[in-house]
């Protein structure tokens, strides 16, 4: 029986995900802007000793770090919490680190996704480009963006890694949680190569754009720094299992809930162009699912206005109608339910301290139940 969600648009968000934001828990996002900003300080006077126009690198990404949600610092850091340990700057420093390591991937793809906005502001290889023309430089203003952002999203990643195992801690702590950050990198760059693959072969099955996020994004944004905080915290094998069964549904959830805000949100809340995953083309699961159970004509529709950088509101309706008639929204919705609910269940079995517990399952509600 089909149900009616699946004849619908997304399910509003519920008015209780909305109530006090659990990544303010701890003043947690105050401190971790507060560590990024000290960092980007000394970054800033180490590059002014290379020459005053490199500061526009530090000035593009404090810009792009000030519209961040703090997601992946806050799992880092109540994934220590849980496990036990107290309260400590050190570790906000060290979770601060996910948030260059994101800008770094950020950057990147939206350079390969030839994006014009992120968090509402022009994406970096746009406001690079902007910069050459306003200046007058010879040359193409367009290739000199995109080889600024190149630049900016190598230098990002290069700085995580500096933040991270110069945030204070221990170097025996450190040293256990190295291995999860090196493989944290190598996955994301993966994913990030399926993903163009996909794109290049037109799409595939759900099963290909699932493994997809898996690796491009739903790894890095809660199991790895839920694993980094507990190999830093010294946890047991048990509680890093648990954290394991938590984190990787819930962030494969929090993927397809940006899946449907790329086609569906609001641009106000999103900070991105109305449609803008479909006129970049993007093989999510959602498409995957509307094209498997698709019509001859609904297949039309998507293979004629998926991907077209000149795509217009009409375009946009189109296929958002193809979407939501096949099902493809319900049914990225299950999924989210079902994952949602997978990652609960884990978090309700693990051995974790309970206000920290209490605080991931806040957590796991906000990063698949946002609006932005």
């Amino acid at each position: 029986m089909t149900s009616t969600r699946q004849q619908t648009e997304p399910a509003p968000v519920p008015e209780t995900a909305l109530a006090g934001s659990p990544v303010d828990r701890e003043d947690l996002r105050a401190r971790v802007s507060a560590a990024l900003d000290g960092f980007l300080e000394r970054q800033d006077a180490r590059l002014a000793g290379v020459a005053h126009e490199v500061g526009e690198l530090v000035v593009a990404l404090r810009e792009l770090l000030a519209g961040g949600k703090r997601l992946r610092p806050a799992f880092a850091y109540w994934g220590w919490r849980a496990a036990g340990m107290p309260d400590d700057d050190r570790m906000i420093t060290a979770a601060a680190a996910l948030e260059l390591f994101q800008a770094c991937a950020i950057v990147h793809d939206d350079v390969m996704d030839r994006s014009d906005l992120r968090r509402g502001r022009p994406a970096a290889h746009r406001r690079f480009a902007t910069l050459h023309r306003a200046e007058g430089w010879r040359g193409d203003a367009d290739a000199f963006g995109t080889a600024a952002a190149i630049l900016l999203g190598d230098l990002c990643l290069s700085w995580s890694d500096e933040m991270f195992f110069g945030s204070g801690l221990e170097p025996e702590r450190l040293e256990r949680a190295r291995e999860i950050f090196d493989e944290m990198r190598t996955e994301l760059m993966g994913g990030q190569y399926l993903d163009l693959v996909e794109q290049a072969l037109g799409g595939g099955s759900v099963p290909r754009a699932r493994r997809v996020i898996q690796y491009k994004s739903a790894r890095y944004t809660v199991l790895r720094p839920l694993q980094l905080g507990a190999a830093l915290a010294g946890a047991s094998g048990e509680l890093t299992d648990c954290y394991s069964a938590y984190g990787l549904p819930l962030g494969e959830a929090f993927q397809l809930r940006d899946d449907v805000l790329g086609v569906f949100g609001d641009p106000d809340e999103t900070g991105k162009p109305a449609g803008d995953d479909l006129r970049e083309g993007k093989r999510t699961v959602l498409v995957a699912v509307a094209a498997e159970r698709g019509t001859r004509a609904q297949r039309t529709v998507l293979e004629r206005h998926l991907g077209d950088p000149a795509l217009d509101a009409g375009g946009v309706a189109a296929l958002r109608k193809v979407i939501v008639a096949t099902g493809a929204v319900g049914e990225v919705e299950r999924m989210i339910d079902q994952l949602t609910g997978r990652a609960l269940a884990a978090l309700d079995r693990a051995p974790v301290e309970p206000h920290a517990g209490q605080v991931l399952r806040e957590l796991a509600t906000a990063a698949t139940a946002r609006r932005d």
